[in-house]
């Protein structure tokens, strides 16, 4: 049967409806995942047209899989950092939501208190198990939508459930149907997608959800789970791996529309970005991240990531405020003792810091030779550089000029005394066998104490005369 197709305007052929494959054994994808080995990407050279949605957004997960790795947030803490997401999502909401727990008094607690400031974005979600009184705990919050874990690897459904598939699905389905009856809107999270079987399983599966979304009248969103962090952008590459692939099938084989459509992953294998942007580029309207990437093993898509991804895909940051990211690196090192790495983007310590002097002499004729973007602009982070055994004569120069703020006339240049006496002093402590950069604090004893011995020698002239 060919009908018109809604998004190309074109004839296709209707959409084949794949079937559950209820198998005795389960489908581990040994070729893929033999547990002694590196995990393999295989490539069928299939490709799958780029389909980016009109519009596109983030959603987050810090409150729920961020406090999974790190310490609780305390109450006061978790409000602060929802109302500097707010301010980063901007005027539209491009942080769309975030997720929170709900099981401690804490938990409920701090959801109250973000529910007072009567912000329209980041919507507050949560996320449950599959119980009818954890239903009811989140209808009685006030909140309208909630996450629930449907696993769909035989990984899961075979080894930690044990059950078949055809049980996991009816088990699921009857979960999705108590979330109704307590009057909430389920998003379903389909944990391990890049295990499952794809057309055998996650397809058959998702046709059921949208059948009874149908049936229902209520939209349920579908999430893409990337929990071990198996996923690769590659555009070629075979299922389950493919991001790209995925994406088409949930919307072509299972008709899950784009605004329905959110993908979550993990950083395994450094491709959390990287793949959140092939979700976005292929069709699903949301990623769901957490602030500074904290999350469970080597953590999920850092949200600040994505605010950059999304103005590079779409030319402008749509009212969205970046220079938050450098407030809210400083509250989780100042204010929650979080250790940033130092050479995390956007937040880290030496995110946009040199410590090669051809670069500090660069940065002095031009930032821009050697400065990402803007970093004052758009970060409210001016370059600067670090000294040491490299910095050389530019690099100590600028460091005064950008530490004090000295510009025009009052800028030091390479052969201003003050600059050379200092270089001196590097030199030596280097040639004692230090190794480490030199601190800031480090430096302003340093200036002080020359402008010190400058000042007295001034004086002791003057008296000579």
């Amino acid at each position: 049967m060919l009908e018109i197709s809604k998004k190309t305007n074109l004839l296709e052929q209707s959409i084949y409806k794949y079937n559950l494959q209820d198998v005795e054994e389960p489908n581990l994808y040994r070729e893929m995942f033999n547990y002694e080995e590196v995990p393999k990407v295989a490539f069928n050279h299939r490709r799958v047209p780029i389909n980016m949605p009109e519009d596109i957004w983030i959603t987050d997960t810090s409150f729920r899989d961020g406090q999974q790795s790190m310490a609780p947030y305390t109450v006061k803490q978790i409000v602060d950092l929802y109302k500097l997401m707010a301010r980063l999502g901007g005027p539209y909401g491009l942080i769309r939501q975030s997720e929170f727990f709900i099981y401690t008094k804490k938990d409920r607690e701090a959801i109250d208190k973000c529910m007072e400031l009567g912000y329209k974005f980041p919507e507050i979600t949560t996320w449950i198990r599959a119980r009818k009184e954890d239903f009811k705990a989140v209808k009685e919050l006030g909140i309208k939508e909630t996450g629930i874990l449907v696993s769909c690897s035989d990984y899961h459904i075979f080894k930690k459930m044990n059950m078949t598939r055809r049980q996991a699905v009816d088990f699921y389905m009857e979960t999705i149907k108590d979330a109704f009856d307590a009057g909430v809107v389920p998003r379903c999270h389909l944990e391990d997608i890049t295990r499952a079987d794809f057309y055998g399983f996650v397809v058959p599966f998702v046709n059921e959800i949208m059948d009874l979304s149908q049936e229902v009248g209520i939209p349920i969103k579908i999430r893409a789970c990337d929990t071990m962090g198996y996923g690769v952008p590659y555009t070629e590459a075979s299922l389950p791996r493919s991001v790209a692939g995925i994406i088409y099938g949930l919307q072509h084989y299972a008709g899950v529309p784009s605004e329905m459509l959110e993908w979550h992953g993990h950083n395994d294998f450094y491709k959390a970005v990287a793949n959140a942007s092939t979700a976005w580029l292929y069709g699903a309207s949301a990623v769901n991240c957490s602030l500074l990437g904290i999350g469970e093993r080597t953590g999920n898509i850092p949200l600040e990531a994505m605010v950059f991804e999304y103005a590079s895909l779409k030319g402008s940051l749509d009212g969205m405020d970046p220079t938050v990211i450098t407030e809210i690196g400083e509250y989780f090192r100042k204010e929650m003792g979080y250790d940033i790495p130092p050479m995390t983007p956007f937040v880290g310590e030496n995110f946009n810091v040199t410590k090669a002097g051809i670069h500090a002499d660069g940065l002095m004729k031009d930032e821009e030779i050697y400065n990402i973007f803007n970093t004052k602009k758009l970060l409210n982070r001016a370059p600067g550089v670090s000294v040491s055994k490299t910095s050389g004569l530019a690099g100590i120069a600028y460091w005064m000029n950008e530490h004090y703020g000295l510009t025009g006339d009052d800028m030091l240049h390479k052969d201003s005394p003050i600059v050379q006496e200092l270089k001196e002093w590097v030199d030596e402590m280097y040639a004692d066998g230090r190794t480490t950069s030199l601190s800031n604090g480090e430096m302003e004893d340093k200036i002080a104490q020359l402008k010190e011995a400058a000042e007295a020698e001034r004086r002791s002239r003057h008296d000579r005369l």
